[in-house]
């Protein structure tokens, strides 16, 4: 734990200084799941916690509970009497090829069209299996990536090594801070209570990772308003990421739309995103045209595969990067299974998305200290390669969930009645709460409040 906490605290800049981790158990892995969760939590409590030491003079105490940190790596909504759909489409997940493993994600619509368009249409598991068993793992990961889909064929941590895209990513830092000058230094709105209070995040972000990011963010105060193309849709996700957020839909490739985004991002202090490195760029909105429409802009993104290498542009997902960069094959061993064997939860991407956040805050007390502006980058895979060097974890089992994890407070979603588990992090005199309960994708206006 000591070495995770650390390695995350100086890619931040934040001070080494120990966090208590309460409660005892561990998510069953071959790598340090629990850990990880701890520690990227533990650090975006820190970045508050030193955001307020800088703006009161004062610096919170902080704590974070094991148990908890795991259950929120899953799922913390708890439905009273319905159901979350389905995380993964039917036909998504490992395949056996002719020479190895491979995984497929087709969990949106043209992601599937673009697995099926390399090996038909396919009605089930069991019709998809028998294709791919005819493909090696290779040709069929680079047919299915070249028809704009997502796959990933299995690699050992040895082989990712070796790979052009592991060795790229193993050369870039954690987390790529860079500075864009100095405006003025925006006065603090917040309080002790809100530390983020008048904070307006855009979040751009889908699925997992970036919607962990700006759901932390609401909780601490900050106007987060969600923005997705107009038929996107997440069902098996979306009670979970949109607690604390307005959500909204524009389609970039309509020009009153485009106006209105404009609009949005000029008022924005931070803009999360999580498109692939050109995505954005192809739609007109480089960094350098973000910098210039809103300057000051704190711009937080991620990636699956990294910010160089001939991946960098690569569609990816926490399921896949745990495929190419090891994780799967070194838990296949591990359990002496005959399958591979991923992480007991999508850890790169919470991990990830906690990252982001402290990030978020980092850049904003520098913008709130002297005016300085910056930016930050973050990869799944980077993350997977901080987990992977250090190791397996505790073995303790954790402690089943009974009625002591229910949430305070019910919440009352579109969906129905549901309990929100305590969060895993205490920050004194500061309570992680969020004033909106989760809502359907396009639920608001394109507006700041």
């Amino acid at each position: 734990m000591t070495d995770l906490l650390t390695s995350i605290q100086a890619a931040l800049g934040l001070l080494h200084s120990p966090i208590p981790f309460t409660s005892t158990g561990a998510l069953p892995s071959a790598f340090a799941v629990t850990e990880l969760a701890c520690a990227s939590i533990a650090v975006a409590g820190q970045a508050v916690s030193q955001l307020l030491h800088q703006q009161t003079g004062r610096l919170p105490g902080l704590e974070v509970d094991r148990r908890l940190a795991s259950f929120w790596f899953s799922t913390s909504i708890r439905p009273m009497g319905w159901s979350v759909p389905p995380l993964w489409d039917p036909i998504a997940g490992d395949y056996a090829a002719k020479d190895g493993w491979i995984r497929l994600h087709t969990n949106a619509p043209h992601h599937r069209a673009a697995a099926e368009s390399v090996l038909g249409a396919c009605a089930d598991r069991a019709a998809m299996a028998s294709k791919v068993a005819q493909w090696a793992k290779s040709d069929l990961e680079q047919a299915v990536v070249d028809a704009g889909g997502c796959a990933a064929e299995m690699r050992s941590w040895e082989q990712w090594q070796a790979h052009p895209q592991g060795q790229a990513v193993n050369a870039e830092p954690l987390i790529q801070f860079a500075q864009h000058g100095r405006q003025h230094a925006l006065l603090w709105q917040g309080s002790v209570a809100q530390p983020l209070a008048g904070i307006k995040v855009l979040d751009l972000t889908r699925v997992l990772a970036g919607p962990v990011a700006s759901r932390f963010l609401a909780g601490l105060g900050a106007d987060v308003l969600r923005i997705d193309p107009p038929t996107w849709n997440e069902p098996g996700v979306v009670p979970e990421m949109t607690l604390g957020k307005r959500c909204a839909r524009l389609d970039l490739n309509d020009k009153a739309d485009r106006s209105i985004f404009e609009n949005l991002l000029k008022d924005a202090d931070i803009v999360l995103h999580g498109y692939r490195a050109d995505a954005l760029q192809h739609l007109g909105y480089s960094s350098t045209e973000r910098q210039r429409l809103a300057p000051g802009l704190i711009d937080v993104c991620l990636n699956a595969y990294g910010w160089s290498g001939p991946w960098q542009n690569r569609r990816g997902f926490d399921s896949l990067v745990q495929m190419s960069s090891g994780i799967a094959d070194a838990g296949m061993r591990c359990k002496r299974a005959d399958k591979p064997t991923p992480l007991p939860v999508q850890a790169l991407d919470h991990a990830t998305g906690y990252l982001m956040a402290a990030s978020a805050i980092t850049l904003l007390a520098e913008r709130l200290n002297s005016g300085k502006t910056g930016s930050a980058r973050l990869s799944l895979a980077r993350t997977a390669k901080l987990l992977i060097e250090n190791g397996r974890g505790d073995d303790a089992p954790l402690r089943a969930e009974d009625e002591h994890d229910q949430g305070m407070l019910v919440e009352q979603t579109p969906w129905g009645a549901a309990h929100r588990l305590h969060v895993p992090l205490k920050i004194t005199g500061t309570p992680v709460q969020w004033k909106l309960a989760a809502c359907k994708l396009g639920s608001h206006r394109a507006q700041w409040w």
